[in-house]
């Protein structure tokens, strides 16, 4: 039957489902452009007769130098699978909720279309690291090879930058490191000399926290958060301070699951889900996030039905009340060994904790707690993941 009211969706359910499926797609169904193979034949498991998903199903990906309905594409194509632009969630997506800084001028950094992104997002006055180096040539010295050219003519001042969005990571590394810096030690006006006890800092958000993805190289690649780890290597020994965050967008941050299992229920006929399995082969981000969100799930039930029984209680009866929250019950977390994780490593526990302290590569802002890096389920790949999901809700079937 059809779900009415999720945006146009052509995802299609036999009907609503008590559990929901939240698939990585770097090292779990792809590794750069070449499929894995177990994908494939997983999501020939996943769907039905007339090919609609078994379950609700959505795609959340750190990667973000691309449109939802790009992704779509590209999944759709090599997975055999027709996914369509709402079961995308990728890691600039919840910034679309953030309206409080849609109207300001704000400086985008990352690959692709970052304007056009920006701009689908809600951000109406965007300005990208190009047109900054451009407007102001002799910012960028790092590269001898390329002297900047002046123009004949100042050019027309800029407007104040009041907000820095770091989508991805950019190709010239070197070119985005100063440029942010110039642009952080001046609140928004390089043009001017650097005053490093600037208070407050200008509002950074920064989407993708990954240190490290697997692509078709046999060693993981850097990723964003590297980036971010340079960047604020660099800002702490200019200022002896620490780099600040208005927000970190992406897994394994609770707003993108929150995201998720919004789009999950819309897939869903807006009905509540009892379970989320979410599949991925990174502990410090699919695994991390999915823990922390069950953590989070467990907590908000926990203060409802506190808060629920005291107002039952005071109206003279011992009963629950009728209303239920939302939020699902529980999320799983699962493991896979085609990405990222090398099975050859132990996993994190508190009996080994020294490979916390060591090799944490989740970003600074987390709290390495071995506990959230311990999957729900390990298994080999995904085709695995989903036996075990239809094992487990066989009699939802």
């Amino acid at each position: 039957m059809w779900c009415r009211g999720f945006l146009q969706q052509t995802v299609r359910h036999v009907s609503s489902r008590q559990a929901g499926v939240i698939f990585d797609v770097d090292g779990v169904l792809v590794r750069g452009s070449a499929v894995i193979p177990a994908a494939q034949r997983a999501f020939r498991k996943l769907l039905d007769s007339n090919n609609n998903f078994l379950f609700p199903t959505v795609f959340v990906t750190n990667a973000g130098s691309c449109q939802r309905h790009h992704k779509a594409q590209q999944l759709s194509h090599l997975l055999d699978v027709q996914i369509t632009p709402e079961q995308v969630v990728l890691s600039h997506s919840p910034l679309q909720m953030m309206k409080s800084f849609h109207d300001k001028c704000v400086l985008v950094s990352g690959q692709g279309p970052v304007t056009h992104i920006a701009n689908t997002l809600g951000f109406q006055r965007v300005m990208t690291m190009e047109q900054l180096s451009e407007h102001h040539p002799l910012l960028d010295m790092v590269d001898h090879s390329r002297n900047p050219t002046l123009p004949s003519s100042p050019p027309q001042s800029l407007p104040q930058i009041q907000a820095i969005i770091l989508f991805g990571e950019p190709v010239r590394w070197e070119t985005n490191l100063q440029l942010l810096i110039d642009v952080l030690l001046t609140n928004g006006r390089p043009e001017c000399g650097y005053d490093t006890q600037l208070s407050p800092q200008l509002p950074v958000l920064a989407c993708n926290t990954d240190l490290l993805w697997m692509a078709e190289a046999p060693s993981p690649r850097f990723g964003h958060g590297m980036f971010l780890l340079c960047l604020e290597s660099v800002y702490r020994k200019l200022t002896g301070r620490e780099l600040e965050y208005k927000a970190l967008l992406g897994k394994p941050s609770l707003v993108t699951y929150q995201y998720a299992e919004q789009v999950l229920q819309q897939q869903n006929c807006n009905r509540r889900l009892n379970t989320i399995y979410a599949v991925g082969d990174n502990l410090m981000t699919d695994i991390y996030g999915a823990n922390l969100y069950n953590r989070y799930l467990g907590q908000r039930h926990a203060a409802v039905t506190t808060t629920t029984r005291l107002v039952a209680r005071g109206m003279g009866s011992e009963v629950m009340a009728e209303e239920e929250p939302m939020s699902a019950i529980q999320c799983h977390s699962i493991l896979v060994c085609t990405g990222v994780y090398n099975p050859r490593f132990p996993l994190p526990s508190d009996q080994n904790s020294s490979i916390m302290e060591t090799a944490f590569h989740g970003h600074r802002d987390l709290v390495p707690e071995p506990d959230l890096m311990e999957p729900s389920y390990m298994v080999e790949d995904v085709e695995a993941a989903v036996d075990l999901l239809l094992q487990q809700e066989g009699s939802d079937l």
